[in-house]
């Protein structure tokens, strides 16, 4: 039976995870994957209906309470991840663990804290950063931006976080700033070459 792996789109909003993780899904389907897909926050969960309304501005929490909501978030998802991966399904996140690390260091969170934290979830095996800048994102989406979205400086820090954790083993970067088409062909070229690599056991 083929092993699973999670594989994450990680990124500035804007930056084209919902489009490559679509693109990378037909494409592993076409080569006989079983592809499950998944986007955090999840808005149809309780405790993604508060983050929504976190968003809004109707409710006013903390950096550490709002992020300890997307990771319980992520949490609820946990069994269903786990029960994709050992069926041998390739399953797909749009943003993952290394959105509250990249999000709460810049309002001050410890990152080994947000890290730790979330270290009981299936852990990524391979995490792909479409990396575009601040503007681009806000460049791309002139309307209905949230509390995030409207602060460039903010995403200028969460950019700079993104780009330390992509110095890591299992990252891939990919300049988002290109035709989708091309960012599509090197996300599959990237994804091609890390599943032709041994899996270690599962992180459940």
């Amino acid at each position: 039976m083929l092993t699973g792996r999670l594989i994450v789109f990680e990124g500035l909003d804007q930056s084209g995870k919902q489009t490559q993780s679509g693109e990378l899904a037909a494409w592993l389907r076409g080569r006989g994957r079983r592809v499950e897909s998944l986007s955090f926050p999840d808005y149809q969960t309780p405790i993604g209906s508060e983050i929504a309304r976190a968003l809004a501005g109707a409710s006013d929490y903390t950096p550490d309470v709002m992020q300890l909501l997307y990771v319980a978030n992520r949490f609820e998802w946990k069994p269903k991840i786990a029960e994709w991966l050992a069926a041998g399904a390739v399953v797909l996140s749009d943003r993952y663990v290394a959105s509250s690390i990249a999000y709460g260091e810049t309002q001050g969170l410890d990152p080994a804290w947000l890290a730790s934290v979330q270290a009981p979830l299936p852990q990524p095996d391979l995490t792909i950063l479409l990396d575009i800048a601040p503007e681009t994102a806000a460049g791309r989406k002139s309307a209905g931006r949230d509390r995030y979205e409207r602060d460039l400086a903010l995403l200028g820090r969460v950019r700079g976080s993104y780009l330390r954790q992509a110095a890591q083993s299992g990252w891939v970067r990919i300049d988002g700033e290109q035709d989708p088409a091309r960012v599509a062909r090197e996300v599959a070229s990237a994804v091609e070459a890390w599943l032709a690599r041994p899996a270690g056991p599962p992180s459940l």
